[in-house]
């Protein structure tokens, strides 16, 4: 069932008008990261994690709005679920920074409380690549 709502979120914005990107965030449980972006506010994003066996890559869904945003960065707050390890509720806060030229790549920090069956704060910092609008 929490897979099942997982990837709804992910997949709803799919239907719309929306900017896909990549992501990878760095910490003590790193993990990749597909998203889409609409509205210019709100992005979902699809989290895998890295560093695990298959049977048990943690897969994570979340929504996030972007309380603050401007071409050079985006400050956001979201939340979503995580399941297969350290399952529990995810709630993102950060910074996204775009400070090339070309507003297609950036980088990223981000602290994540994970409430669930351990109760932990995880912390990441990473890269983001935003692929050009259509």
């Amino acid at each position: 069932m929490k897979t099942v709502f997982i990837f709804t979120l992910f997949l709803l914005s799919h239907a719309s008008l929306a900017q896909l990107g990549v992501s990878f965030h760095q910490s003590s449980l790193p993990f990749v990261g597909i998203n889409y972006q609409f509205k210019s506010k709100i992005r979902t994003e699809l989290r895998l994690g890295t560093d695990f066996f298959f049977d048990r890559t943690p897969v994570e869904g979340v929504v996030v709005y972007n309380v603050l945003k401007n071409e050079d960065y985006e400050f956001y707050a979201g939340v979503g679920g995580r399941v297969n390890s350290l399952e529990g509720l995810v709630i993102p806060v950060g910074v996204n920074l775009y400070p090339l030229p070309k507003k297609q790549f950036g980088f990223h920090i981000e602290l994540a409380p994970i409430i669930g069956d351990i109760e932990l704060l995880r912390g990441s910092w990473g890269i983001r690549y935003r692929f050009a609008k259509e």
